[in-house]
């Protein structure tokens, strides 16, 4: 038998539940799993991989032979639960096709934010713009919430499948292996994705160094350029009796220096492909 339950409804069920266990539910001490005698208490922070903004929901199981009951603490949690526990023969088909249920899209999810962060590569060489360093910031953010929640699971199976309290039939058995194996992928998958936004981070920080440096450049031409100019302006600004103050051609002969010094800068910077 099983049921699907919140946590202020615990003590309907509390004729079907051991004592060590409600008390563990209630006071909500539970630890991923638990295997005690007879039954095993399993609990994780359920994820909608599909809508990260929406909040981790707490999701206790309590397995016994006969019996499964889903305890969640809000409203969504229990919608969820509504959709994805289908009622079979045995406690350990339940949990099982649960968990399926459960994990059948996410692979698909994952490839949809690979192809998104695909995307998003392609417009981050052509744009550099602070919106695309947050665009960064939220892949990070997500696909560390979804790391967490697969590490989580991914520790569950590995204590279910010693099976201490021999739950669950070894006919059975294979497909919990099937299920850790798939939670194995998927969590390898989301430290693939993880190194690739890395990857793409640093390229973003390259493209915004290089256009960095152009601009520099561009400033330290423009710089080099007028700094003789300025000497020249500086030389004969100052209040001091010159000789060239009496030349009928002065004035033309410092626009003809001031116009060469700038064509030979601007020769060099050219010949050095500066700009």
């Amino acid at each position: 038998m099983f049921k699907v339950i919140k946590i202020d409804e615990l003590f309907k069920v509390s004729q079907m539940i051991e004592k060590q266990a409600y008390d563990k539910i209630e006071s909500n001490t539970v630890e991923r799993l638990e295997c005690l005698e007879g039954f095993d208490l399993i609990a994780f922070d359920w994820h909608n991989v599909f809508d990260p903004s929406q909040e981790t929901c707490r999701i206790i199981i309590y397995f016994t032979e006969n019996n499964i009951i889903f305890i969640c603490r809000d409203d969504m949690a229990k919608e969820m639960l509504d959709l994805k526990v289908k009622e079979h023969i045995s406690s350990e088909k339940i949990l099982s096709s649960f968990f399926i249920e459960l994990l059948k899209f996410d692979m698909d999810n994952l490839e949809n934010i690979e192809d998104q962060i695909f995307k998003f590569e392609d417009d981050l060489l052509r744009n550099t713009k602070i919106d695309l360093a947050r665009e960064i910031v939220s892949f990070r953010r997500s696909l560390s919430l979804l790391k967490r929640y697969y590490e989580q699971l991914n520790s569950i199976f590995e204590e279910l499948l010693e099976n201490d309290n021999d739950l669950i039939s070894q006919s059975h058995m294979r497909y919990f292996k099937v299920l850790d194996n798939r939670i194995d992928r998927l969590f390898l998958s989301v430290l693939h994705i993880q190194d690739y936004v890395s990857q793409v981070r640093e390229a973003y920080q390259a493209q915004v160094d290089i256009e960095q440096n152009v601009i520099m450049r561009t400033f330290t031409v423009v710089t080099s350029i007028f700094l003789p100019l300025t000497l020249i302006v500086g030389w004969y600004g100052m209040n001091l009796k010159m000789p060239e103050f009496n030349w009928h051609n002065g004035y033309q002969f410092v626009i003809m220096v001031s116009l060469s010094v700038f064509l030979m800068c601007i020769a060099f910077f050219k010949k050095k492909k500066w700009f």
